[in-house]
């Protein structure tokens, strides 16, 4: 028998539905409350690893995950060299450039020459910025960004927004869109052509129960509950 196929899950916010989504091709059982890192599916024949968003970039490009699904706004800061074959449509954001109201009500973007913000992106505050020419302090942080206007360390933060919530009850508004992110399937270039066969097998699956979810249609059993090859 082969050896599995390892796929590195972000915890957090998409590792739900992305567990959902494999469970629609047979993949279950999976505990979210536990502890453990590595959950093995020996019926499906796959493995799958929890890590932290960030990380799972690099786990697919060093070969020690064949798969990974992560945030396209993470794909954007860290461009890895990963083939990226699928939308997979959940975990929707938009990261923005956000300041307190009462910076916004008197505000004017378009005579910035010089800002200072906080971001865990800086590469995408970078160019967002320069193609403007406005000038950029970053101030990197890795948590808790709208904090950062509420004590004076900066006065614009650049943050991933679903509803927008967060930015209301911190009491900043929302100044403009950089881009927006959904959870794409991202694979390894040298495991997409010594794993062909199994890898494009999951990639069909999880795009048919993509396709299925997008017309609103009853996906019904998964279509295959035999191992890979």
């Amino acid at each position: 028998m082969s050896e599995p196929l390892t796929l590195a899950l972000p915890k957090g916010r998409l590792l739900e539905p992305a567990l959902d989504l494999l469970r629609e091709i047979g993949v279950d059982g999976v505990d979210q409350a536990s502890r453990r890192l590595i959950f093995d599916d020996a019926h499906y024949g796959l493995r799958l690893l929890f890590l932290k968003p960030a990380d799972v970039p690099a786990y697919v490009t060093y070969g020690a995950a064949h798969l990974g699904i992560v945030g396209k706004d993470i794909l954007l800061e860290q461009e890895p060299d990963v083939y990226e074959p699928l939308d997979l449509g959940f975990g929707f954001c938009r990261l923005v450039v956000a300041e307190p109201r009462e910076l916004w009500e008197r505000d004017d973007p378009s005579k910035w020459s010089w800002v200072r913000v906080a971001t865990k992106y800086p590469r995408l505050t970078e160019q967002y910025f320069s193609a403007r020419g406005v000038q950029v302090e970053i101030v990197r942080l890795d948590g808790s960004i709208e904090l950062a206007p509420l004590v004076g360390l900066a006065e614009r933060i650049v943050d991933l927004v679903q509803s927008g919530e967060t930015l209301r009850v911190n009491g900043l508004v929302e100044v403009a869109e950089i881009t927006h992110s959904t959870a794409r399937l991202i694979v390894n270039r040298a495991a997409m052509k010594t794993e062909y066969v199994a890898i494009n097998r999951l990639i069909a699956e999880l795009r048919r129960c993509h396709a299925a979810s997008k017309t609103g249609h009853s996906r019904g059993e998964p279509a295959s509950r035999h191992p890979l090859p």
